[in-house]
């Protein structure tokens, strides 16, 4: 049995982020489809700034998915990767897949440097996730009532982070056709920011607001929340630029490809959030 054949039941997958919006519907997704997951997070001992904590949650697995902390583009993320990616590959560990951004350029040097890597590798580029809106720092804009961010009235295909893990588990456990490939995933169809949010507040029965602002001003706000002023800097240009239009178009080819069927639309993870009372306060 090769190592492209071995079946799901014995690979071992290593996921890092697993407590994460990906990495823990990633984890469950591995598992229904009989890998065994290995978590890789603080909580488990691996630590993305520490290498030192590295090869031992490597170690003995078969592959591995890959989610950078700190945005797929941000600065220090292509270095961490790439040697991550050494580090795997020399404890035989050639099956990676990378979480990356779709349209986003900073991220680009970190795609490259897991191409370089000698890795098996597959990149999955998302579009904006569904679940921002009910995970994260942005839930509790919602919660009050009023989301404040820089979109503008640009449209974006909204992606289910559950598509995004199907997606993944898929590319990883078909190394023969996903190795080597840029797959690109998005929800069915087109939302502005406002358009989100106004279905959130039918879906809710709350009246909730979006205010857009521009980049440079929602920068200054994270900083005077305590964001650090390299990463708050660091925001401001990728918001500046992967909200300027780039992305306002439906890519849901890749889900199709990957999971012979459509993407989740945005209404299904809206009615299920609200239903669970997500965006109670």
């Amino acid at each position: 049995m090769t190592e492209n054949t071995k079946s799901a039941k014995d690979t071992t997958l290593v996921v890092t982020g697993a407590s994460g919006r990906t990495g823990s519907r990633v984890a469950r997704a591995a598992g229904a489809a009989g890998l065994t997951v290995r978590a890789a997070s603080r909580a488990t001992g691996f630590d993305w700034a520490d290498r030192s904590t590295w090869a031992d949650t490597l170690r003995g697995a078969d592959a591995a998915y890959l989610v950078h902390p700190a945005d797929v583009g941000a600065p220090g993320t292509a270095e961490a990767v790439g040697e991550l990616a050494r580090v795997a590959l020399g404890l035989g560990v050639r099956r990676l897949v990378l979480l990356s951004a779709r349209g986003e350029d900073q991220a680009l040097p970190t795609e490259e440097a897991l191409r370089a890597s000698g890795a098996d590798w597959t990149v999955v580029r998302a579009a904006w996730f569904a679940q921002n809106f009910s995970e994260g720092p942005l839930l509790e804009e919602v919660r009050r009532g009023e989301l404040v961010f820089p979109a503008g009235e640009v449209a974006e295909p909204f992606v289910d982070v559950r598509d995004i893990a199907e997606v993944v588990v898929a590319a990883l456990t078909d190394g023969e056709r996903y190795a080597g490939r840029t797959i690109t995933v998005t929800g069915p169809r087109l939302l502005t920011w406002r358009e989100a949010v106004a279905e959130i507040a039918v879906a809710t029965g709350r009246p909730l607001t979006y205010r857009p602002v521009p980049a440079r001003d929602y920068g200054e706000a994270l900083t005077g929340l305590g964001v650090p002023p390299e990463e708050a800097a660091f925001l401001t240009e990728v918001f500046g630029t992967l909200l300027d239009g780039r992305n306002a178009r439906v890519e849901d080819a890749g889900v199709w490809q990957v999971l012979g069927r459509g993407p989740r639309d945005f209404a299904e993870f809206v009615a299920q959030e609200a239903a669970a009372g997500t965006w109670t306060v």
